[in-house]
Formats: structure tokens, C-alpha cells, sequence
């Protein structure tokens, strides 16, 4: 079969022939693949800069963890992968496939799904988001954090805060449910000072942030209080895009109620990640089929893998391979 190989950390992704998967035990099942999504995690795994990178194994290793799939009797599926997906073929667990609804593409639900892992999780099980609640979501003009700000409104936000470089993708945020729009390319007093009034105004319940850097820094140091009571505040870290790390002020934990947590591989317990699987991926696919969660996707195809590794994907745009 055909599949996208990366035989050396650091190395591009080759399109070769590779030995089809064959069935372990009664928990796995073949599938043929039919889309896969680009993400920034596949990226970063295979340039063995994720925190779950592993090395090729001796004889290369096909990238990709899940995408769009058929079953022999030709029912469409999204699946997680045993080992790889990008390739004609693929094995996936029965525990962690999702029947499709027909009315959402292949390449949406291929994009859909880490999006909403990205988002639905953290904003449920690590921010328990509760109707009425204002969110702000750190680096939304990014694919997940477009679709972050549509699920948390989903889930009942009153509000949604947005913030992010691109002015165009942050305006274009407005319509998709996000209430105020906040540019971190203003200078950091000035970034800090709408931040304050932002939260003097409407406290922020959750805090999404998919930056960490120097913008959580200031995110925190907006939230710093002066000795009198407040209400708590979720932050969420799932994303570093512009860091790893960040310094924080005892002080800053001291002054208000703050929980600080990560949603991430390793984070979730078990009974999370079934609820993710047949409660959440079969919402948010079913809403997106019904035209009430948006994404865009640039669709490629699998023999051109290597060229299009790097390609500049616009912002809040995903690269789906299709099969």
C-alpha cells in the first residue's frame, strides 16, 4: 500500500510503499482511510518535538494518529489509529471510532475532530464550562481556537473573548460566536490594560489558552488582585505556540482564585476519554453536518505529502490528505 513514511526524526514525510497493517487481536479492525488532517501535533511528533515523540521504529514509521475511514461493509467512520494513518490502509481500535452522519465531508470531519479534542475537552472536563459563563480563548484566530470559540458558545458561554495577531481572522471570529475581539499585537501595557478592563467589566470564568508564552504571562498578571475577595478563575493550557514556558508571580496565585491546569494527552482520565468518544465526537459531527459548526480545509492528496509537509496554511485553515 501507499503511506506517508518518515524514516528520521527531522526528516520529511516520504510517499512510499509500505507493508499493509494486519490485525493483532479482537479489539482491532482494518480499515481503508480516506482523509487524514495535517495538525501541528503530527508536525511536531515527527520532528520528535512533542512531548509523546517517539522514534521511528526500524524501517520507518507512517504518520498521522486518526482521520476519516470506511469499514469492510462500507460504513464511514472517524478512528484513531494503532500506528499510523496516513496510508490506503490503517488499523484502528473499536473503542475509538465514531460513526459519521451524512451530512458532514470527509475532509470536515477529518479536520473536525482533533479541533474539537483541542477544545470540547478542556473547556468541559479541565474548565467544567457552566452555562452563563465568559470565556476567553488565547490564540483563537488559530483552527482549534475558531472552533473553541463555537463550542464554548455551544456549551453556553455568555460571552466569548477572542484574542489573536491576525486583525482580518479575528474580525471574522465575530461571526462565528466571539463577543470581543482583543489584538496581542498591541503593546504589552496596552494588551494588559484591556485585559483588566475586559475582566473589571465581566469577570472571566475560563481562560482557553492555546499561546502560553509571554501572553498567558500577561493574561495572568491582568488577573492579580489587591487583597479583597474573588471569584475563581480556570485557566487552561493547551497549546505553547509562542513558548514553553512562562514566569508567574507568587503573588499572582496568592491575590486571586485561580486554578491553573492543562488539557492534554495524559491529562484525561479514562471515563473522559470514552465520554469523548460517544458523547462529544458525535455532537460536534452532527452539528457540523447540520451546518452549526464551521471549519475550512485545503484538501491535498496523499502522493504529494512531502511538498505540502510545510505548507503556509492560513490562519484558522486546516491541511486535510485525502486518500
Amino acid at each position: 500500500m501507499k503511506a506517508a513514511v518518515v524514516y528520521q526524526k527531522g526528516e520529511l514525510p516520504q510517499y512510499v510503499d509500505f507493508p499493509e497493517p494486519t490485525v493483532q487481536n479482537d479489539e482491532e479492525i482494518l480499515v481503508s482511510v480516506k482523509a487524514v488532517a495535517i495538525k501541528h501535533f503530527d508536525r511536531g511528533r515527527a520532528m520528535g518535538k512533542h512531548y509523546s515523540s517517539e522514534a521511528p521504529k526500524e524501517g520507518g514509521r507512517i504518520i498521522g494518529g486518526d482521520g476519516v475511514c470506511l469499514l469492510e461493509d462500507g460504513t464511514r467512520i472517524y478512528g484513531m489509529a494503532v500506528d499510523g494513518m496516513l496510508a490506503e490502509k490503517a488499523i484502528v481500535e473499536k473503542g475509538r471510532i465514531v460513526k459519521l452522519p451524512d451530512g458532514v465531508s470527509d475532509a470536515t470531519a477529518a479536520a473536525l475532530a482533533n479541533a474539537v479534542i483541542g477544545a470540547a475537552m478542556g473547556l468541559r472536563f479541565k474548565a467544567d464550562i457552566q452555562p452563563g459563563d465568559v470565556v476567553l480563548i488565547n490564540g483563537a484566530t488559530g483552527f482549534t481556537g475558531r472552533v473553541a470559540v463555537q463550542i464554548a458558545k455551544h456549551y453556553g458561554a455568555k460571552k466569548v473573548i477572542a484574542t489573536g495577531r491576525n486583525q482580518q481572522s479575528l474580525e471574522d471570529l465575530l461571526n462565528l460566536g466571539a463577543d470581543e475581539i482583543i489584538s496581542v499585537k498591541q503593546e504589552d501595557e496596552q494588551f494588559i490594560g484591556q485585559l483588566k478592563a475586559t475582566h473589571a467589566n465581566s469577570l472571566i470564568d475560563v481562560i482557553i489558552d492555546y499561546l502560553w508564552g509571554h501572553t498567558a504571562e500577561m493574561i495572568l498578571t491582568s488577573l492579580m488582585g489587591n487583597g479583597t475577595f474573588t471569584r475563581k478563575t480556570r485557566f487552561v493550557s493547551i497549546g505553547s505556540m509562542t513558548g514553553d514556558l512562562i514566569q508567574l508571580s507568587a503573588a499572582n496565585l496568592r491575590s486571586v482564585d485561580l486554578q491553573l491546569t492543562g488539557s492534554g494527552l495524559g491529562s484525561w482520565s479514562k471515563d473522559e476519554v470514552r465520554k469523548l468518544f460517544s458523547e462529544i465526537l458525535p455532537e460536534m459531527f452532527q452539528l457540523a453536518a447540520d451546518g452549526k459548526l464551521k471549519v475550512e480545509t485545503i484538501e491535498v492528496n496523499l502522493k504529494d505529502i512531502a511538498d505540502l509537509w510545510n505548507l503556509d496554511v492560513p490562519d484558522g485553515r486546516r491541511l486535510v490528505v485525502t486518500i
